[in-house]
This record gives structure tokens, sequence and C-alpha cells, in this order.
């Protein structure tokens, strides 16, 4: 295919203002449901097997409808960023979550690795030019204490590793840049062809994992194999593809702030489906990330009830 020139960029709105709502919530739900999934497989495929297993899956799925489109290829002056999002949040997160979870609790995990979100408001407003508004940090504030309540809650305290902590700082940083870099791409491209292309980088990246891999599902039988197949095409080709729809139409600091709800939404799976039943505690940390990504869609936030004037836009 021939490199087209680079079309205008798309408005950040959307004619149908639920469907962005609507993708975002799949997204989470999606990505809540691959924290069990990934529990059940982590125990039988590595790591790093896990994450070319899910991201091989992932490419094949979305490489179908790219086919029989046949969009343009991607110009050369994407290319820096669609390698850059593939290496860091499809290979460099995924494989460290993966580890780290294998090192820490999830309640602890799920502490770390939420810090991601605050990282993204700050980038964003730095890079993106997206500024600080009040309701995002605010917003933000409440839906990490409720992340670290949840932690708290759900830790079992009898594994502490100095290295699965900093595994999971480093998916953290790995997430956030990575949005950054994927935003201005989603002007560019359709969210399948950024998601498709990312993904595709990634299993290359973790190629080296495919002796393992086939060792791994060897060993493991059907059930991981069923597993595997799963989180790609689920929690990655779908998840990840209405992620970007919805980050085309969005905000990314307050985008990101959304995946405040994934740690209650996966409680709430593991009580359903596994029969983990939740400390009370996780039910409070739970209501504070719902009161954080409520006040992060806020368009304002004043400290006191007072009428608004001419001078005092929205901001």
């Amino acid at each position: 295919m021939t490199t087209a020139p680079a079309r205008p960029a798309a408005p950040p709105t959307s004619r149908h203002r639920a469907l962005p709502v609507l993708a975002i919530g799949v997204t989470v739900l999606l990505w809540a449901s691959a924290f069990v999934g990934i529990r059940g497989v982590g125990a039988d495929v590595g790591p790093g097997e896990l994450t070319l297993g899910r991201l091989a899956v992932g490419s094949l799925a979305l490489g179908i409808p790219l086919l029989l489109t046949r969009p343009a290829w991607p110009a050369r002056e994407h290319w820096p960023r669609l390698i850059g999002v593939g290496l860091l949040w499809f290979g460099v997160y995924n494989v460290a979550l993966n580890a780290a979870e294998q090192r820490i609790d999830a309640g602890t995990a799920a502490m770390l690795v939420n810090v991601g979100p605050v990282l993204l408001a700050v980038l964003a407003g730095l890079s993106l030019g997206e500024g600080f508004p009040r309701p995002l940090l605010v917003g933000s504030a409440i839906g990490l204490a409720g992340v670290v309540l949840i932690g708290v809650a759900t830790s079992t305290g009898d594994r502490a590793d100095v290295w699965g902590a900093v595994l999971c700082v480093v998916a953290a940083v790995a997430y956030a840049v990575a949005v950054i870099l994927q935003k201005p791409l989603l002007g560019r491209m359709s969210a399948l062809q950024v998601t498709w292309a990312a993904c595709t980088i990634g299993a290359v990246a973790c190629l080296p994992f495919a002796p393992g891999l086939v060792a791994d599902l060897t060993a493991a039988g059907p059930g991981a194999l069923a597993g595997v197949v799963y989180l790609g095409l689920f929690p990655t080709a779908i998840a990840f593809t209405t992620w970007a729809y919805a980050l085309a139409r969005s905000d990314a600091g307050r985008l990101g702030s959304t995946t405040y709800l994934v740690p209650p939404i996966a409680v709430l799976l593991g009580w359903l489906l596994l029969g983990e039943v939740p400390p009370l505690l996780a039910f409070a940390g739970g209501a504070l990330c719902l009161l954080g990504v409520w006040t992060t869609r806020r368009r304002t936030l004043t400290l006191r009830r007072r009428p608004r004037t001419a001078e005092q836009p929205a901001v």
C-alpha cells in the first residue's frame, strides 16, 4: 500500500455523544475482566508468554477488518509514535504488570499501577495543553484514595517484593507516556488502525517469548489456551479499540481518570465469578472511585455555591 497524505485532524467531538461514553464503559468492563482472567491463566503461563499470546490473538482479530477495508498505510511521520505506543503500552506495560503480580499481591499492584492516571493527567496538562482543571485534580485525588482503600482491603500482606513494586511503577509510567503518544495519532488515523499497528508492534517485540508460550500452553492444556484467546479478543482487541475511539473524542486526562473504575469492578467480578467475597472496606473504596470519576467529569467545581456572572466562564 502507498503512503497517503495526512488528513486534517478530526474534531474532538462526536455527533453521537453517547457513543464515547459507551465505548469507555466497554473498555473499563473488559479491562476489569482481564484481572480475573490473568489471575486464572497467570499460574500456568509466564508474564512475557502471556503478553505475546494476548497480543498475537489481538493482532489477528484486528487485522481481519483492516484487510477487508484496506485503509491507507500509516504515513512515515506517524511510525515513531506508533512504535512508542506498541513498545510501551502493549509490550512493557503488560509484561511488567504480569511479572509484578507474580511477586506482590493484587491489592498492592492495584494501588501502585493506578498512579498511572495521575501521571497521565500531569503529562496531558503539560504536553497536550489540557491544563489542570480543578475537577480533574480533585476527582483524581478522590479516585486514587478509593484505589488505595481497595488495595489495603484486598492486600494479603504475605508477599512483599521491592522488584514487584518497581515493576508496577514501570507499568504505570509506560501507560501514561503511551497515551500521550497515542492521542495525536487519533486525529489522523482510525482507532482500529492505531490499535492494530500498536498491538502488532508489541507482539513482534515479544516474539522471543514464543518458545516459552508454546511450552506453557502445551503443559497447561485447553483451559489456559481459552483464557489467552479471551484476553486477546476482548480486553485487548476490543477494549483497546474502544479506548482509542473514546480518546479521540475526549481529553486524555479526563478519560484516564475513568480507569479508577477498573479496580472496584474487578473486585465485583472476582466476587461473582470466583467467589472471592470482598471486605467491607473494598466497598468503601469502590464508592470513592465512583465519586472521583464523577467529579472529574464535571465541567466546574466550586468551593461554595455562588451565581456565575458573565466574567466567570465555565472551566
